[in-house]
């Protein structure tokens, strides 16, 4: 057998991955949500690169495929090592069974993990000791078992950046890494929004079919075991490919440049998309973004926030009457794009009740949500900061006792609450909010007649809205004032929701359909609530987390980002505000309608006043955004920034204040005014959070 042949499962298997994400790279090239064209370069860029990172990757993910190759051998089971090996084998097994074994230490499902490990080596082991005649069908089989894991691996990565995509626009990231962490409900999702049953018995065959084909091509190296000067070979050979991946995998990665983001998208290489996600997920902005110095930085930030002093955001709000203490209810609507609506020309007359409230009420045209994930969107409204990089304030260990929303109003003597139809415990809101002096509210609280529907992310809008007017009933009694914030679930995937309440059936699992009914059940809650005597004392906050999508061909794409957002007082006269503004400033605003007196860290501020200075933030995980004077700035890591200068896009009939489509034209001459402020704001914040001065 020559050499070459030798490493066939090495170079099959390479072989099989690249021809996937090729395929994938095309599918993905032509879906919907790519909503750009591609120049022959960028072509050759997305192919070329992109087969060539994928090479490299395999390599490095091949490591433990040459660890079980490298030890299939006859030789270690001849007496007496092969003895001596089983004894050792037992023995382990019995120092993890112990419970005292060093793994313990990590706690968790780790020993268990070893022990099973261990445990199915001792046995195989075991079988290929005492069994001589059956060792070669053992080992054939256990072979094409390896086989046809990575070959399944293989295939399901490519469902997965499939489905990835068609929800995000983009290959792995950030969010990739939350999933596994809260695999209760994205498992939960994922069963209810695919046909999982047919796509993974589809999977298993086509994975049967390709192991068979991959097994017959490669048997050669358990028919001919190598011997050790053939092994020593393809390890030394494996080792260099694997040093050269080392380099070459980030040095590829650089070349993902491009201004159109999808092209650096499809480029890149999923799996090297969810390493770098999990490595990032903490960025100190200090050591990763451009910087100022700390006086110049808050110089800068006193020039928008007018009353602070030295290097923090202390001022003091005066209200220009006696303060109101009206009963509050924020409620965030999950995924609202403000696309959905009418005012914002949809057509589809999907959120009526929303429409006809919107003119009934304050109405913020012009606002952008802080971020792409509900974390930015209950981070914005509860600590009005921008959004710093890395994950969320809310997932943060140092989370507690912040300078918050529900804070301002403890002072005032009102029951402050945090209601959410799933369990609090995803995305760590029960810690985030009972850390910041929040009562919980969620679906632990419900009785099994309170709820009527529920899916994985838990009971459905109406079910909640129930159960806060129960709640708000109890609480009218106590003579004091409630601030309840309610978080809603029904419009995300998968979509389901009681059927014969829309005329869109709730089984179809349709978005549109999510939008309608989250529309209906606020219409029935409206419609309780104003039944209730505390009605025309109470003011409602409606406002989006975040939208629907946050897929488009720039890094931070502005249509992705306009929420809807108004404040409803039964006794108020309707109004319009066109200011451009951030998801921030909406409760500070809020404060400043109620006449509150208080000293203030936000950086958010109230819109109506006449210092205002209109901006709004938009934010990844990494990438840092500021739209001020039509010029979209954007700080990302290794201290790059980027600028837009931003051109509606015309369209007939849509009206200025709902202009939510926008041409970013990269600029040419820097606004260095908008890069220090940008730098400013995001600076500051950081600043503030790491040295835990944005505490109560």
């Amino acid at each position: 057998m020559t050499f070459y042949k030798k490493l066939s499962p090495f170079y099959n298997l390479t072989l099989f991955y690249c021809i996937i994400s090729f395929l994938l790279r095309i599918v993905l090239l032509f879906h919907p949500i790519t909503q750009s064209s591609f120049t022959i370069l960028e072509c050759l860029k997305i192919f070329g690169l992109g087969f060539i990172s994928d090479v490299f990757i395999f390599i490095v993910a091949s490591v433990f495929l040459w660890l079980y190759l490298i030890f299939i051998s006859n030789a270690k089971y001849n007496k007496p090592s092969g003895y001596i090996i089983l004894g050792i084998f037992i023995a382990l097994f019995l120092y993890v069974a112990s419970g005292k074994s060093i793994f313990d230490e990590y706690g968790g499902a780790l020993p268990r993990i070893i022990l099973i490990f261990i445990g199915i080596k001792t046995a195989l082991f075991a079988l290929l000791l005492f069994l001589p005649k059956l060792r070669d069908k053992i080992r054939y089989w256990l072979f094409a078992f390896v086989i046809f894991l990575y070959v399944l691996l293989i295939l399901q990565n490519g469902i997965s950046e499939y489905f990835f995509w068609n929800e995000f626009g983009v290959k792995y990231n950030f969010i990739a890494v939350n999933y596994l962490i809260y695999t209760n409900e994205v498992i939960g999702n994922i069963m209810q929004s695919y046909p999982v049953i047919p796509i993974f018995s589809v999977l298993f065959l086509v994975t049967a079919i390709f192991t068979y084909f991959i097994v017959k091509r490669s048997r050669n190296y358990i028919d001919a075991i190598p011997s050790v000067t053939d092994k020593l070979k393809i390890t030394g050979v494996y080792v260099v490919l694997f040093m050269i991946s080392l380099v070459a995998i980030p040095t590829l990665a650089k070349t993902e440049n491009s201004r159109n983001v999808f092209v650096n998208e499809l480029q890149a290489n999923g799996l090297y998309k969810f390493y770098l996600a999990f490595e990032n997920n903490k960025l100190d902005y200090f050591k990763f973004y451009k910087t100022l110095p700390a006086e110049k930085a808050f110089n800068l930030l006193r020039q928008q926030l007018p009353g602070i002093s030295g290097e923090n955001t202390k001022r003091n709000i005066t209200g220009d009457s006696l303060e109101n203490h009206k009963n509050v209810v924020l409620i965030t609507i999950e995924s609202l794009s403000a696309e959905y609506m009418k005012m914002y020309e949809n057509k589809e007359n999907i959120t009526p009740f929303l429409d006809s409230l919107a003119q009934k009420s304050l109405q913020f045209t012009n606002l952008y949500a802080a971020g792409n994930r509900t974390v930015r969107g209950l981070e914005a409204v509860t600590l009005c900061l921008p959004p710093t990089a890395g994950e969320s304030v809310l997932k943060r260990e140092d989370n507690k006792n912040k300078f918050s929303t529900g804070a301002i109003f403890k002072k005032r003597n009102y029951n402050v609450k945090f209601m959410y139809g799933g369990d609090a415990f995803f995305d760590n809101m029960q810690d985030f909010y009972s850390g910041n002096g929040y009562d919980i509210v969620d679906k632990s609280s419900f009785s099994p007649e309170e709820v009527t529907f529920e899916n994985v992310w838990g009971v459905c809008d109406e079910d909640m809205y129930n159960k806060a007017i129960k709640v708000m009933n109890a609480e009218a009694k106590e003579n004091k004032p409630f601030f309840n914030h309610i978080m809603t679930v029904s419009n995300h995937r998968p979509f389901t929701y009681p059927n014969n309440k829309i005329d869109i059936p709730g089984d179809i699992k349709s978005r549109d359909g999510g939008v309608k009914y989250t529309d209906y059940s606020l219409r029935k809650f409206f419609a309780m609530a104003s039944k209730q005597h505390w009605f025309k004392n109470t003011v409602f906050v409606i406002v989006a987390d975040h939208c629907a999508s946050s897929a488009g061909k720039t890094q931070l794409p502005l249509d992705k980002y306009r929420i809807p957002a108004f404040i409803y007082d039964p006794t108020a006269q309707p109004e319009k505000c066109n200011k451009l503004m951030s998801q921030i400033d909406l409760m500070p605003t809020l404060f400043g309608l109620l006449h509150f007196s208080y000293e203030s860290k936000f950086f958010g501020q109230d819109v109506l006043k006449p210092d205002y200075k209109p901006r709004a933030f938009i934010a990844t995980y990494q990438d840092l955004g500021l739209i001020k004077d039509n010029v979209l700035t954007i700080l990302s890591p290794k201290q790059q920034v980027k600028q837009f200068k931003l051109k509606p896009e015309s369209k007939d009939g849509i009206t200025p204040e709902y202009q939510i489509d926008y041409n970013e034209k990269c600029m040419k001459t820097e606004r260095t005014d908008l890069v220090n402020e940008t730098i400013s704001f995001y600076q500051t914040a950081s600043d503030m959070l790491k040295k835990k001065k944005y505490q109560k």
